[in-house]
């Protein structure tokens, strides 16, 4: 329970410091950038030690680099669709993607699926609808930016699908703290190679606090994904238990904060979703056990 627990947290916390980006002046990208190589070097530093001639057998690498295109480009794409789409949207189809990933792996191990987990399941969904719901889109959204909002959806679910299904199958002389730590690193280069590209043709400066942003992103970051590979084994649970009840309670505390720190409005809607929400998590619980 204690990865589990942490893995939420550290999810949340990266929430509340992407909200403090603007007020500081932060260039996100950047951040996020220097974010990678930060929870890389977590890795590499807390878990180097174990590194030896086996454990670059494998399959693995693939994933690794499947993971790190995926974080990099899921999150330059996010930005995108926020832009053309607006944030209300963005925010449904990658929250939402929770969807994806529990359907491939429900068919994926064939986890049965009893009653009590799928109420469970359609508690969440409609939970992270309405807290995430607005009622707004921005009205520059058309039909051909819609394929950013799908690859949103399917992408992002896929992830979490690639990240269980690595640490299941094809981690047998690599520990998740490190195949992490690959993955991020994989996603720094690419991030790198853009954000150069991006100050050598004058699209974009450099500045110091960006690399101190990601520093401070980073570090949780790293252990928000290190600690949910660590979760799938520690709880007991069902692969797909686990990733509902860190998705659902990621939101749930994000809102929280959200009402209480940056003084979101707070009405009907999201109140009934945050119920609904723990509710979800209640009856996942249960049905995990």
């Amino acid at each position: 329970m204690i990865p589990l627990l942490f893995s939420i947290l550290s999810s949340s916390l990266i929430f509340v410091i992407f909200r403090l980006f603007p007020r500081y002046g932060v260039n996100t990208f950047h951040a996020i950038v220097f974010n990678y190589v930060t929870a890389c070097s977590c890795g590499l530093l807390l878990f180097g030690s174990e590194l030896n001639e086996q454990s670059f057998s494998g399959d693995w690498p693939l994933f690794a680099l499947i993971a790190g295109i995926l974080f990099i480009s899921l999150f330059i794409l996010m930005g995108l669709s926020s832009q053309q789409n607006g944030v209300a949207l963005t925010s449904i189809a990658g929250k939402m993607s929770m969807a994806v990933s529990l359907l491939l792996m429900l068919f994926l191990y064939h986890e049965p699926l009893t009653w009590l987990k799928g109420a469970g399941m359609l508690l969440a969904f409609v939970g992270v609808f309405l807290v995430t719901w607005n009622g707004k889109s921005s009205t520059s959204s058309n039909q051909g930016s819609l394929w950013m909002l799908l690859t949103l959806f399917f992408g992002s679910g896929i992830l979490d699908v690639v990240l269980n299904y690595v640490q299941k199958y094809h981690l047998d002389h690599l520990s998740p703290s490190l195949f992490s730590a690959f993955g991020f690193g994989i996603a720094g280069v690419i991030g790198y190679l853009i954000m150069f590209f991006q100050i050598f043709s004058g699209k974009s400066q450099f500045h110091f606090r960006n690399i101190l942003a990601g520093i401070i992103l980073g570090i949780p970051n790293y252990f928000s994904i290190y600690l949910l590979m660590e979760s799938y084994k520690s709880t007991g649970w069902q692969d797909t238990t686990v990733l509902a009840i860190i998705n659902v309670s990621v939101v749930l505390i994000s809102s929280v904060i959200g009402f209480i720190a940056f003084k979101e409005t707070v009405n009907s809607k999201k109140i009934a979703g945050l119920i609904t929400a723990v509710s979800a998590i209640i009856v996942l619980y249960f049905a995990g056990k």
